[in-house]
This record gives structure tokens, C-alpha cells and sequence, in this order.
């Protein structure tokens, strides 16, 4: 849960209306009033960058052309005299939107440097059309007469009055994007910003969430640019070319690109810079005529240093003195399982289950079962098959053949996601886990995938994140930053994310890799406690000790292929299970 304790509320508040009224307390010029104005109206465009690319971690180079579609909206509608400021505007942001969906579709397989190209291109290919398409942008002439709005039948005409106006709406849009990580949208784009993949597996609709971003971005880039374009009068291609995409991704990596409020202070500091450069001592007027070399080495090493930003350092600095978060568990309600009691047949079919890399065949037509109720281990030597078994059951891989089928429904081309709204729950062997996240975030994450059978509303699914911490005997560490608890804690709440998800199959990839003695008899009684639920355990390990503890059944896989299957006593003294899992000629021991 993101928190500002009073005092810094009062802070920033205060902050925030002195910029706004200093030009009427003190004689300040038009120069310096039109500065502010600039700051402000970038600075609501940069918090689109802290949506996409600090929030979902998504690279976005075309923010320029949003806060250009909003631009050229109110221009175009303004201008002409035919459209109101309003009507200009909404048309401005509702095409920069559309834009910005298209362009989130990108990631469907793009990523990364991929992703980068992309969004360069677009912002390329919107330069282009502000320059050439002549008869509706004027081209590099740009447009002029471009009027302010009126407010209430007040027209904002005033420089003051319409700069009071903009840092009102930056002030209530910062605090938007401050609590959007509070919500269900919020908290899965921090998950695919973490970890894409186990977003998807626990639930995380991933492509919905990036494609969402950009529309956010596209969205606040465009609002920024329609009150840029009332309150200077005139534009051109040049204020919204590629130059200041890359400004506006300077700002967020200067103030901190997880934090509106440092959004708002790298963009005041990246919008004074220049003027600060006029003021230089003699000594040091060279830097002038170097601006762009120190500009970019000025990037070089925030990135490197500062990974979090200004408001990474104040954060820090802040945590150094706050007491250390406690959690109230008094109120903590039992982990309800919702498996039905009694009911016995298949949940899990592998039907001929194949899965090939070019010529390699990874799993070579495996016909296995899965009963209700049960713990059945996957087990065999190294590169047998088994995890990748279990990613074409969790649905990270489609089958090259056969068919999964969970609860009578063949489930073999529906992505992670969907099957985690069915009931599939996945952890993996090297834990994946949102490691800026809380313990309690993380499995919030957990629970709010669709088709869980709880209340809607934050409050139950805290609620449901909460008993599965206590059944895991995590609840008084809800509130530890995950990457800061012990490994075997990270493994329990990896399980507790699964279980706040209401799993009808729980698919555990070596869950006791890592572990010390202790923690595998723990995690062999946390096993029990599930299976007495009612809980369905699928589950791979290469120790034998737990596996035979814990199992009801066993397969085993060798190159691909089902080699054996039965209880424990009978497979782990199969001669064929012998010669192919450990090449010797007694039992598994």
C-alpha cells in the first residue's frame, strides 16, 4: 500500500499552491510566467511516462507525439472558430488514445529494444506528417491565434489565471497516477514491470495491462499538449518532434520514474536547465557550447547512480527514519480452499501430450492422469521433460501435439492467464516473484485473477492476501519488501500468491530447490496441510526424500517419454525407473 504520512502531504500541497499563486503575490514577467507554464504542462505529459515505462516498465520514445495530437487537437479546433477549447481538446486526446492502443498492440510480440524502435518510428513517422501534410498542419509555419478556454463562463485569458488553471489540473492528475498502484489495473502493471511472466501465470491479463499504459500515457501526453497549445497561442513541428520525446524520458529518469512526484521534479529541473546555463561564471561558459555532450553523459550516469531517481534519494532518506511497518493480524480469517470434499475423478489429462523444438522432442506423446485430491510427482533425470510438461500445462507453451485437459474442457490454446482463471496455480523453480513489491502486494496479485470467488473490492482481496500469508505463517511479514525477506520466505510467499487465486491444481516446479533441511520439513508439512484441504498438488522435485513423503502417485519421465507410473514403493524400485534416473542398480534411495 503506497503511503504519504501527513506531514508530506501538507509539504508537497503547499508546494504545489505556492507555485501557483507566486506570480500573483510577486511582480513576476511574462518570461517567467510562460516558463512556469511550460514546466507545468510538460510535467503532465511526463507523468504518462511514469504510467508506461516506470509503473509497467514498457519503453515509450513517441510521448512527444501524444502531447502533439492533444496539441494539434485544440489548434485545429481553436483556430478554425468552429470548435470550443473543450470539444478541441477531447477530440486531441480521444485520437491521441486510439494511437496509443495501437501502438500498445506492438507488444503483443515486441519487447525491450524491439519496443524502442517501435515507438521511435512512430514518433518519426508523426514528424513527418506535421511537416508535409501542409493543407491541415501549415507545416513548419505552424499555427497561430490559438485561444485559451473559459471556466465557468471566466475566460482564462490572464497569463496567472490560466497557469493556476494547469497546475490545479497537474495537481489533481499526480495524485491520480500516485494512487493508480493501489488498484487491481495499478498493481498488474507493476507485476509485468517486475515480471512479466509470472504476471501472466498468476492471472495478469499482460497484453490488456501494456496496451492499457499506453493508452494512459497516450492520454496524459495529450492533455499536457492540448493546455500547452492554449497557453502559448502558437505551435510547430519543432516542439514536438523526437527531441522532446527524449526530454520527457530525461525528466522521469531524473526525478524518478516510479513516482509522479518525480515525474514533476525532473521535468522542472530538465525545463530551468537551460536558464541556469545562461548564469554560468565565466569559467565555466565552455559548458554552453558542449550543452548536448553533457546533456547525454548527464543521463549516462543517473541511470547508472540513481536508478530510482531524485525521489529515489528522498525516498531513501525518508525510510531511514520512519519505524518499521507493522501488521495487525489479529483480525486474519482461515484460508478457505473452496475444493469440493469428496469428489473424485481426473482433473488433469495429458492426452497424447507432445511438445517439440524444431527436431527436438521435449515431451514425446505423454498420456498421464491427475486425480482430485492428490499430490502426483513428476520426476526424471535432467532434460527429461518435466518442466517442460508443466509450462505447456500452465500454458507458456502450446502443445506441438495432444491436448491438456483440466476439468473435462480441453484447455491446450488458452493462455497462462485464462488458466489461472480457471483454477491452474503455478510457482516456479527459480522464484518469481514482484521484488519491489510487498509480501502482501504480491499475493494481492495473486487473488485478483478473474473468476476468484471473493467480493469484489480491494478490501477482500487484501482480506484473501492476508490468510493465505497466515496459512503460509507469513502474515506478520505482509508489509517486508519481498527481495528483503530470506530465500525460503520468498518460496512461501511464491505459494501464498497461488493459494490467495483459490488454485483447484497447484502446479509446483522444485519447490524445495534451494532449501535448506529445515525449510524442506516444513514445506513437507505445508504439502500435507494442502493435500488434507482437498487441494490438487502436481509437482516436480529432485528430492527424492520429499517426493516420497509426500506423493500419492508418481510418473517418470526419460527423454520425453513416460517410462513409469504408480505409487511411490512401486516406481522408486522400478528397474527401468533405476537404470534410467540414476544409471545404478538398486533402489532409489
Amino acid at each position: 500500500m503506497r503511503r504519504l504520512h501527513l506531514p508530506t502531504l501538507i509539504v508537497i500541497a503547499a508546494l504545489a499552491v505556492a507555485a501557483a499563486v507566486v506570480p500573483y503575490m510577486f511582480e513576476v514577467s511574462q518570461y517567467v510566467v510562460q516558463m512556469f507554464m511550460q514546466a507545468v504542462t510538460y510535467a503532465i505529459a511526463v507523468l504518462g511516462m511514469v504510467v508506461v515505462l516506470g509503473y509497467t516498465g514498457q519503453i515509450n520514445l513517441a510521448q512527444a507525439a501524444f502531447f502533439g495530437f492533444g496539441a494539434y487537437g485544440v489548434a485545429l479546433g481553436m483556430a478554425s472558430g468552429s470548435l470550443g477549447f473543450w470539444i478541441s481538446l477531447a477530440l486531441g486526446v480521444g485520437t491521441a488514445t486510439v494511437a496509443g492502443l495501437a501502438l500498445g498492440l506492438t507488444t503483443i510480440r515486441l519487447g525491450g529494444h524491439y519496443l524502442a524502435m517501435i515507438t521511435i518510428s512512430f514518433q518519426q513517422i508523426f514528424d513527418l506528417v506535421l511537416v508535409n501534410w501542409i493543407e491541415v498542419t501549415h507545416g513548419p509555419d505552424g499555427i497561430a491565434g490559438i485561444g485559451r478556454p473559459s471556466l465557468f463562463g471566466f475566460e482564462l485569458a490572464d497569463d496567472r489565471a490560466y497557469l493556476l488553471f494547469c497546475a490545479i489540473v497537474l495537481y489533481l492528475l499526480v495524485f491520480a497516477v500516485w494512487w493508480l498502484p493501489n488498484t487491481r489495473l495499478g498493481r498488474g502493471m507493476r507485476s509485468v514491470r517486475e515480471n512479466e511472466l509470472a504476471a501472466e501465470v498468476v492471472g495478469v491479463h499482460t497484453l490488456r495491462t501494456k496496451v492499457v499504459a499506453f493508452a494512459l500515457s497516450a492520454l496524459l501526453g495529450a492533455i499536457g499538449g492540448g493546455l500547452y497549445a492554449a497557453g502559448f497561442a502558437y505551435i510547430s513541428p519543432d516542439n514536438f518532434n523526437f527531441a522532446r520525446s527524449i526530454e520527457f524520458l530525461t525528466a522521469v529518469l531524473l526525478g524518478g520514474a516510479q513516482s509522479p512526484f518525480g515525474g514533476v521534479i525532473g521535468t522542472v529541473l530538465i525545463v530551468q536547465m537551460p536558464e541556469w546555463l545562461k548564469h554560468l561564471p565565466e569559467a565555466l561558459s565552455f559548458i554552453k557550447d558542449v550543452y548536448l555532450a553533457v546533456y547525454g553523459l548527464g543521463v549516462i550516469l543517473i541511470m547508472v547512480f540513481l536508478p530510482e531517481g531524485i525521489w529515489g534519494l528522498i525516498k531513501a532518506g525518508r525510510a531511514r527514519f520512519a519505524k518499521a511497518p507493522t501488521t495487525d493480524t489479529s483480525g486474519v480469517m482461515p484460508l478457505d480452499f473452496d475444493v469440493q470434499a469428496g469428489k473424485g475423478g481426473a482433473l488433469l489429462q495429458l492426452d497424447r501430450l507432445a511438445k517439440h523444438f524444431g527436431g527436438l522432442k521435449a515431451v514425446d506423446g505423454i498420456e498421464m492422469e491427475v486425480q482430485r485430491g492428490t499430490v502426483h510427482a513428476l520426476i526424471g533425470p535432467n532434460g527429461s521433460g518435466k518442466t517442460t510438461s508443466l509450462n505447456v500445462v500452465s500454458g507458456i507453451y502450446k502443445p506441438t501435439e495432444g491436448r491438456v485437459v483440466f476439468e473435462g474442457e480441453d484447455v491446450s490454446l488458452l493462455r497462462p492467464h485464462q488458466r489461472a482463471g480457471k483454477g491452474v496455480g503455478r510457482t516456479f523453480q527459480n522464484i518469481r516473484l514482484f521484488s519491489t513489491l510487498s509480501a502482501l502486494e504480491n499475493v494481492m496479485v495473486g487473488a485478483q485473477r478473474d473468476n476468484n470467488p471473493i467480493p469484489s473490492g480491494d478490501k477482500a482481496l487484501r482480506a484473501r492476501a492476508m490468510s493465505a500469508l497466515s496459512f503460509v505463517g507469513l502474515a506478520d511479514r505482509a508489509h517486508m519488501i519481498v527481495r528483503n525477506l530470506p530465500y525460503g520466505h520468498q518460496r512461501l510467499v511464491e505459494i501464498a500468491r497461488v493459494l490467495a487465486g483459490h488454485p483447484k491444481l497447484l502446479l509446483l516446479d522444485e519447490p524445495a530447490a534451494g532449501l535448506n533441511q529445515t525449510e524442506k520439513m516444513e514445506l513437507v508439512e505445508l504439502l500435507k496441510r494442502l493435500r488434507g484441504h482437498g487441494l490438487t498438488i502436481f509437482l516436480i522435485d529432485h528430492d527424492m526424500g520429499l517426493v516420497e513423503k509426500i506423493s500419492d502417485r508418481i510418473t517418470v519421465l526419460n527423454f520425453g517419454r513416460k517410462i513409469a507410473e504408480g505409487s511411490p514403493q512401486e516406481v522408486l524400485r522400478n528397474p527401468d525407473v533405476i537404470a534410467a534416473y540414476l544409471g545404478t542398480s538398486g533402489p532409489v534411495n
